[in-house]
């Protein structure tokens, strides 16, 4: 467990908490945390989901400005890579994980929210990549996640001002996937994932692996991806289970182990 950045684990979903008052900055020291906790719940065979959480208050505000000012261009080569791995390494938690908002998920806190497969937002959250208000770009992951989730027009509006997007705008863009009131964040996540958390572990992993790799490639490449992938879970447990239960008792009532 680190100091700013936790792991809360209940009923097979893990919560990766973070928690450095008062606006969640996300320092040198909370990134390579953030990077132990997906490590951690990736690793986890008892945890089946995830939720990434900030708090009731915020989200994370985003990057530590204070920690960056100074930094020089040598600095920034050597720490902006440690800073894409650690959000790379939530995104390839090979598990269904979703972001709760609350508060301001700006810059580096949008970004890693961009990392996770759903975003559900209080009413009053507020999100946006401002970097170009400092005279930079997003650099960890705000160029490659954004456009490929809300378009490149929408994304490039979004970089170029730098302004807030509220909740209904969010959702509206596709930004977000649910907007609940403030106080209903985190019990709407736990709600969105705990329809997983019984699930077959292995056919959502690769179901996960499939889709975001898929992405990446031309269309031909991607539905050999898929076939690999859907092949292979012949191979488990959970297949046999799930096909014998449906032949048995109908669809939607299989028992899985995760194996």
């Amino acid at each position: 467990m680190g100091e700013f950045v936790r792991v809360e684990t209940a009923d097979q979903i893990a919560t990766i908490r973070l928690d450095r008052p008062k606006m969640n900055a996300l320092n040198a020291q909370v990134q390579d945390e953030i990077a132990e906790a997906a490590a951690q719940v990736s690793e986890d065979p008892g945890v089946r989901a995830v939720i990434l959480y900030g708090g009731e208050k915020v989200f994370a505000a985003g990057a530590d400005i204070k920690e960056m000012s100074d930094m020089t261009y040598g600095q920034m080569a050597e720490r902006s890579s440690k800073l894409q791995a650690s959000f790379s390494a939530v995104a390839n938690i090979p598990k269904p994980v979703v972001a709760a908002i609350t508060g301001y998920a700006l810059g580096g806190g949008l970004e890693l929210a961009l990392t996770a497969d759903f975003r559900i937002l209080g009413a009053s959250a507020q999100v946006g990549q401002p970097e170009i208000l400092l005279g930079i770009i997003p650099g960890a992951g705000g160029t490659q996640r954004l456009p490929r989730l809300v378009g490149p027009a929408k994304a490039k509006d979004l970089i170029f001002s730098g302004r807030f997007v509220k909740a209904d705008e969010a959702l509206a863009i596709g930004l977000a996937d649910k907007v609940v009131p403030d106080a209903e964040v985190y019990q709407a996540a736990q709600d969105l994932v705990k329809q997983y958390a019984g699930g077959p572990a292995l056919a959502l992993r690769a179901a996960k692996q499939a889709v975001n790799a898929g992405l990446e490639v031309d269309l031909p490449t991607g539905l050999e991806i898929e076939r690999i992938h859907f092949s292979g879970l012949f191979a488990t447990e959970d297949q046999k289970a799930g096909m014998k239960s449906f032949m048995e008792n109908g669809p939607g009532k299989a028992t899985f182990q995760g194996r």
